[in-house]
């Protein structure tokens, strides 16, 4: 995923868990927020009881990587943080990339309402 593309500070996280919307399912939950940008912009943020750094690593690489694939299909002018959860180790990437556009639109629409 491009720079451009990335939530990187901290207060931009805390902007968006602020003043966000909170949606989830039984893999994620994601706080969206609409911005007046022409771009989107995605963070990813795992806790530590997910285990060592080996497997919160793996997680956000999966993450990123679908991010990466499927930017081109996703509406612009949102920031976005995901926070996966425990389940999301077991699961295969097809399954979980499913899940998280899922949400993801699900959460799209709604924001428009």
């Amino acid at each position: 995923m491009e720079k451009k593309f990335r939530l990187r500070k901290n207060r931009e996280f805390k902007v968006v868990y602020k003043r966000g919307k909170n949606f989830w399912n039984k893999d994620f939950t994601i706080f969206i927020r609409p911005t007046k940008r022409k771009t989107v912009k995605f963070g990813v943020a795992i806790t530590k009881k997910f285990g060592k750094a080996n497997k919160r690593n793996l997680i956000k690489r999966r993450i990123k990587e679908i991010i990466r694939l499927n930017i081109e299909n996703l509406k612009l002018g949102y920031e976005m943080v995901i926070l996966p959860k425990q389940n999301t180790l077991e699961i295969s990437y097809t399954e979980l990339e499913k899940s998280l556009l899922k949400l993801v639109n699900f959460a799209f629409k709604k924001v428009l309402d």
